[in-house]
């Protein structure tokens, strides 16, 4: 810390305009140093006449450094500032055990800014280890002027000592908190490139697929139809219901794309509209059923459950071609469980696999399975090739 050179900038027109240095706090403490010194030196050469050679000689000394540390506050911190702390307060004892009655203004002043300059340039240590030695020093020592300083000592020593204490206490829970926040910006920004990478997998495997497809099957119709335009005509005709399919299943992708509406935190009611906003835009018949016990679910969680059943409906209309889906949220033994079943083509693979399981074979979905790890959920996938598929979530309860 340290007093800050003139500020110079130019305006609009070219003009140099000059702002005046701005001091810092050291900066401030350094000079006030001085008219200390200087009345410690007045006040002895007055009423203290038979005051020795070596304390005049201390008094003048303390005078020049008090003048070289104005000119060069910086040095009133580190490890040069405690040294020059210890020796301020040196110096307090030295003028306090041997001032007079006229000396005891100058000591009550100079123990003021030596809290100060603790508080301001150190910290909660050091102020309340020079309240302790002041305290000490004019206790023991039977001097009446120290016996009348002692009370100025006491309470503003206890009164600093406090302040030090609470703003370190303060500092450090901003700190805390400072840190919970970067952490909590961490997540979420992992969360966010997590729900990025996501999406884009889904869409690459989605929406442009269809795309890339479709563009191949332009591509060979215009052959066709350069050869037999009733054949071309009755493949535009299958391209023409292929592309609704596709508009469909686009639909579906940006529906899932949109933040979960939790209604009030209420999931097994949100849960139920996701089932029939499902049925209504697929065609599909679900079954649904729902708990009517109160759930508790914390809002995050609440969310990626949410999350997790509209992503396996659409993973079902998008690869199933099912005829019925089922889809259960019950409650039991401080566990929500949720079943999505249907009878579509199911898996590649055939059997039942816990999520470690198909961690470790690479099986089922990816976003469904990092869902479940992210709420601390176990998950069992069932493939009946064929046949169906059922997907069984098991959400612990606080």
């Amino acid at each position: 810390m340290t007093a800050k050179a003139a500020v110079i900038r130019y305006t609009s027109t070219g003009n140099k305009v000059v702002s005046p240095p701005k001091f810092s706090p050291a900066a401030y403490l350094a000079w006030a140093r001085v008219p200390l010194a200087v009345a410690a030196l007045v006040v002895t050469k007055m009423y203290m006449a038979d005051a020795g050679v070596a304390f005049y000689i201390l008094l003048a000394v303390y005078l020049v450094y008090s003048a070289a540390v104005a000119f060069r506050p910086r040095v009133q911190t580190g490890l040069v500032g405690m040294l020059g702390l210890f020796g301020d307060t040196v110096y307090w004892l030295i003028i306090s055990g041997y001032g007079t009655d006229q000396m005891l203004w100058v000591s009550s002043l100079y123990f003021l800014f030596l809290l100060t300059a603790a508080l301001v340039l150190h910290g909660a240590v050091e102020t309340v280890l020079i309240t302790v030695i002041a305290v000490v020093f004019c206790a023991v020592l039977p001097n009446p002027v120290l016996e009348r300083l002692e009370r100025t000592v006491l309470v503003a020593g206890a009164l600093a000592s406090g302040f030090a204490v609470a703003t370190r206490r303060s500092r450090s829970r901003e700190a805390s908190v400072e840190q919970e926040l970067q952490e909590a910006r961490g997540a979420a920004e992992m969360a966010s490139e997590q729900e990025r990478q996501r999406i884009a997998a889904d869409f690459h495997d989605g929406p442009l697929q269809s795309f890339i497809s479709m563009q191949m099957r332009l591509a060979i119709l215009r052959k066709i139809f350069e050869r037999d335009h009733d054949a071309g005509m009755r493949d535009l005709q299958e391209l023409q219901a292929l592309a609704q399919s596709q508009i469909s299943d686009l639909r579906t992708f940006l529906h899932a794309m949109r933040p979960v509406d939790v209604d009030g935190a209420n999931l097994i009611s949100t849960a139920r509209r996701t089932a029939e906003t499902f049925q209504k835009e697929s065609g599909i018949p679900v079954t649904f059923i729902g708990t009517t016990l109160p759930v508790g679910l914390p809002q995050e969680t609440t969310l990626e459950v949410l999350q997790m059943i509209r992503e396996a409906l659409h993973n079902v209309q998008k690869h199933a071609h099912a005829t019925r889906v089922a889809v259960a949220v019950e409650k039991h033994d401080r566990a929500l469980e949720i079943a999505i079943d249907d009878n579509g083509n199911g898996f590649s693979f055939a059997g039942t696999y816990n999520l470690e399981e198909l961690e470790l074979l690479r099986l089922g979905p990816a976003s469904l399975k990092r869902r479940a790890r992210s709420i601390n959920a176990d998950l069992q996938l069932e493939s009946r090739p064929g046949r169906g598929a059922g997907l069984k979530v098991r959400v612990p309860l606080q």
